[in-house]
């Protein structure tokens, strides 16, 4: 059932306002740190308040004008898109307190400018999760773009100017190709809605044509993911605030990139057509070099930022191969893992953060013995990389293990061998560092007059360490987001599998005889 309602465009709408008023109220920052926390408290509870309703199979759809007799400026809830609105619009809410407490402890410059385009940034992630077309996706895509420049190079250092313009390079001109191909899609198709299964058909252009497409839509989701070889901008915007790399990371930018892949291969294309196309694994194989690489690369980073953002393009790939094996379990594990993801990426990304704020130091050489004075914010540190390394009772398992009974489901065991590599090398990049805070001894003594980061920082950690910790024993807990990720996954791949599992069950059998 399709319920008319004006409540999507609300969600969006509201931190829209706010970032108006956060401009308004520049003189008097604890009304604009208000305007902040009211703002991601309404977003979120706005957002909730549709979960129910969609998991019963009804959608609240919103079209603010038509452009043409068949594309509108339209917002819709489906379940994949519900899943989305809800891990940005809840998260918004630590990552705004965290970000009060990291902006004064820091003593930060231009913190109305800040907080006014984080607001924005936030309006872009939810309009992206709730487009109801690819024109409405391609508006707030590049709105995302454009909010979150200014919080790239808020240092307003050379080198934060320099990953400021390399930022803009990488999104706006892909986002450019985003369009063209959206343009094409409109031409072949005459229509832009998202459908789940996808909506384009063979018979609609030929096939180099189709193939072409799909990496016009594809590669300006693949660049804000940080798919290699298009991550350059990722590991050169860590010059920004922590709170900003906690929301390209967990909330935003990264994410985005990755819910725009599953977009296009779920609701544009669908799994017959790229299983014709054959376009599907040519992502599937990109994703594999991407999580290899990204985490050796890892492993040789001793700036801690720059270590969780290497760290980052390797888990984000895990979408994308998820989504690429066009199976019902890859699809959910894909799904289910921007959820996981976001709430332990949000979790390492403040404690680096906390520690920056507190001892100023920011590479993991440095922090010999600082667990000792900072066990708590290690503490959570531990259980938010023990979850990146798929251990079981911390939400990465979740996902991680559904993406690997994807492969197995698909009849692919050098996946399954990826992942088991994955998750060796997560703990060979994340574990030192807590050994090093834990075990290794402060010679210098240096951090003896240092304890927990501010209270206004030290929360928001902790809540989210334990988000991870009860989403990997209750996947559902709250407000069934396992339950939306396995809707949309099932939605995706419904009338598709069925042959697929026929194929890859022969081939299994011929190959055990």
């Amino acid at each position: 059932m399709t319920i008319i309602s004006i409540r999507p465009f609300l969600a969006v709408g509201v931190s829209l306002l706010a970032a108006f008023l956060i401009m308004l109220s520049g003189k008097r920052p604890n009304l604009r740190e208000s305007f902040t926390v009211a703002a991601s408290i309404i977003k979120m509870l706005i957002v909730f308040s549709m979960v129910p309703a969609v998991l019963e199979g009804s959608v609240y759809e919103y079209t603010l004008f038509n452009i043409t007799d068949t594309v509108g400026f339209t917002l819709r809830t489906d379940a994949v898109g519900m899943l989305f609105a809800c891990v940005s619009s809840f998260l918004y809410i630590p990552v705004g307190i965290y970000a009060i407490g990291y902006m004064r402890g820091h003593h930060e410059k231009e913190q109305t400018g800040f907080f006014a385009a984080f607001a924005v940034c936030i309006s872009a992630a939810v309009g992206i999760a709730l487009a109801g077309n690819l024109l409405t996706f391609f508006v707030f895509f590049e709105l995302l773009t454009v909010a979150t420049y200014p919080l790239v190079f808020h240092a307003r250092t050379e080198e934060a100017r320099f990953s400021g313009r390399k930022y803009l390079i990488y999104t706006l001109s892909t986002g450019q190709l985003l369009l063209a191909g959206t343009g094409v899609v409109y031409y072949i198709a005459g229509t832009l809605d998202f459908k789940a299964g996808g909506f384009l058909t063979m018979d609609m252009a030929p096939v180099w044509l189709l193939q072409v497409l799909f990496f016009l839509l594809t590669v300006a989701g693949a660049v804000k993911a940080g798919l290699m070889p298009l991550h350059g901008w990722l590991p050169s915007a860590m010059v920004a605030p922590t709170p900003v790399s906690a929301l390209l990371h967990a909330v935003a930018v990264v994410k985005a990139g990755a819910f725009c892949i599953i977009r296009i291969i779920g609701y544009v294309y669908g799994p017959s057509l790229l299983a014709d196309l054959g376009a599907a694994q040519v992502l599937a194989w990109l994703a594999v070099f991407t999580i290899i690489v990204s985490s050796l690369i890892a492993m040789k980073q001793d700036n801690m930022k720059r270590r969780l953002a290497y760290s980052t393009i390797g888990q984000l790939s895990y979408v994308v191969l998820g989504a690429s094996m066009l199976s019902p379990l890859g699809m959910l594990g894909a799904m289910y893992h921007i959820v996981a993801h976001a709430v332990m990426k949000i979790t390492l990304f403040m404690c680096a953060g906390a520690v920056i704020v507190t001892t100023h130091k920011e590479n993991i050489s440095e922090m010999n013995g600082i667990g000792r004075r900072m066990p708590i914010t290690f503490g959570c540190f531990t259980i938010a990389a023990l979850g990146i390394a798929g251990m079981p009772f911390v939400v990465g398992f979740i996902s991680k293990w559904d993406i690997l009974l994807g492969a197995l489901e698909i009849g692919q065991p050098l996946y399954l061998a990826v992942l088991v590599v994955s998750a060796l090398l997560g703990l060979s990049y994340l574990m030192p560092v807590c050994y090093i805070a834990f075990f290794k001894k402060d010679e210098t003594g240096e951090f003896a007059e240092y304890g927990e980061a501010d209270k206004r920082m030290l929360l928001p950690i902790c809540l989210t360490a334990a988000l991870s910790l009860i989403l990997g024993i209750m996947p559902n807990f709250g407000v069934h987001l396992y339950d939306l990720a396995e809707i949309a996954a099932n939605a995706v791949t419904a009338g598709f599998y069925e042959s697929a599992l026929i194929v890859t069950t022969s081939f299994a059998g011929g190959a055990l005889l």
